[in-house]
């Protein structure tokens, strides 16, 4: 089974056409892995709706003891691409034992249709979780990377090694 830990961030955001604003109404997870077709046997929580620049100490502490306690060995967490690798970092500090932890989330909003990076990400994540060994990794933009080797560019709007390490 594969656990999957909702956080909010864009890829679950919606869009107010009439204010041009973006915001958290529900998780579009389910409505996404129906039109994958996927037949994977998950466990979804959603912990929190926040954008990652609000994500808060305590939010991180939230999703470090819920990956303590689930019994799954795989687990995804749905996150904003702002703070993705503060959080994969407090979860690798937190060295919890013999399960892979793959963060993945989204530049454009799911709720933007064919032009959302989500919808792939979401796909690459589930992939990772189940093929990769223990540990903390961030799978963005068909990528992923070890938590301690990625970060995002903002210049370009793809995640990216430190170095040439990735998985």
């Amino acid at each position: 089974m594969i656990q999957i830990f909702i956080t909010g961030g864009t890829f679950d955001k919606d869009y107010n056409f009439i204010t041009g604003e973006l915001y958290f109404k529900d998780t579009h997870l389910h409505d996404m892995l129906e039109r994958g077709r996927c037949t994977l046997d998950l466990d979804i929580k959603t912990l929190m709706m926040v954008d990652s620049l609000e994500m808060t100490e305590a939010d991180r502490d939230i999703v470090i003891h819920n990956c303590r306690k689930t019994e799954s060995e795989n687990i995804i967490i749905t996150h904003g691409t702002d703070r993705m690798v503060d959080t994969a970092g407090a979860l690798a500090r937190a060295e919890i034992e013999g399960k892979t932890i793959v963060i993945t989330g989204a530049m454009i909003p799911y709720a933007f249709g064919t032009s959302s990076d989500g919808f792939f990400n979401l796909g690459a994540a589930m992939a990772f979780a189940q093929a990769l060994p223990p540990g903390v990794f961030v799978a963005m933009n068909g990528r992923c990377f070890p938590w301690d080797n990625v970060r995002k560019n903002r210049s370009t709007g793809f995640f990216e090694s430190l170095d040439s390490r990735h998985v």
